[in-house]
């Protein structure tokens, strides 16, 4: 190929007005990130409600003017702070949780770190809880955004639900949405208790909760695969200790 072919592939290099518009659209997304982390932590402690520009104006130190250019209004601000939430929520818990096999696997692993989730929020709260009660009654956007998310969150567990019975995991005749009910019931009691009532042994309840309902429904099957996927660790655990080495 010609140096004419090569020189002619070039890309065009930037002007100097490309490259000060790239910056600056960057440093505005940096911006709006950072105002987003902090309403994120306000609004854990505060709830949506407390969210106000002026405050988040204070928390980050900046205008209120230079807020407000980022999200144009206060519930724009809380629908942001939902789907960021939302966002999290779905890396920590879901992404991690799908990694194992389909069937009674997967679902434990989704109830275990929603669960974690959940006893990680008991100093903060949780959004989804704390917005449910804010905004059960009010309707909007903001109210929306929130129902869209859970819902979203719901459709998940009921999506696992029916891949354990379609592998034959659960008994065909669990009805997947009382199960998923069953399940976010320990959710909430789990969040109440620990964070009203700070009752120390609420984590351990969520836990026999959950093992009652596979009692109900699992099979010999699913048993089998969800004894299998936690066995490793207890395997890996044993073989650690001097008298597992000296056994290998």
């Amino acid at each position: 190929m010609s140096s004419t072919a090569i020189t002619a592939n070039k890309p065009a290099p930037a002007s100097a007005s490309a490259r000060r518009g790239t910056r600056s659209l960057q440093k505005g997304q940096q911006t709006r990130a950072a105002i987003l982390d902090a309403a994120l932590g306000l609004a854990s402690h505060m709830g949506l409600e407390g969210l106000s520009i002026g405050a988040l104006a204070d928390v980050t130190k900046m205008s209120k003017s230079g807020v407000f250019a980022h999200f144009g209004s206060r519930e724009e601000l809380q629908i942001a702070v939902v789907r960021e939430y939302h966002a999290k929520f779905e890396e920590e818990v879901f992404f991690s949780a799908i990694r194992q096999p389909r069937g009674l696997p997967r679902l434990r692993a989704l109830f275990e770190r929603w669960v974690h989730r959940t006893s990680v929020e008991v100093d903060s709260g949780c959004i989804y809880i704390s917005g449910a009660v804010e905004f059960d009654d009010r309707p909007g956007p903001v109210r929306d955004a929130l129902v869209a998310m859970v819902r979203d969150w719901h459709a998940a567990i009921r999506k696992a639900i029916l891949l354990a019975q379609e592998v034959g995991h659960l008994v065909p005749e669990a009805d997947p949405d009382q199960v998923l009910f069953e399940m976010h019931g320990l959710i909430l009691s789990l969040h109440h208790d620990a964070r009203f009532l700070r009752s120390p042994g609420a984590l351990a309840r969520a836990r026999t909760g959950l093992e009652r309902i596979l009692d109900s429904f699992a099979t010999p099957a699913g048993r089998k695969a969800d004894a299998e996927t936690r066995q490793p660790k207890t395997s890996a655990a044993a073989a650690a200790t001097p008298a597992g080495r000296k056994r290998a």
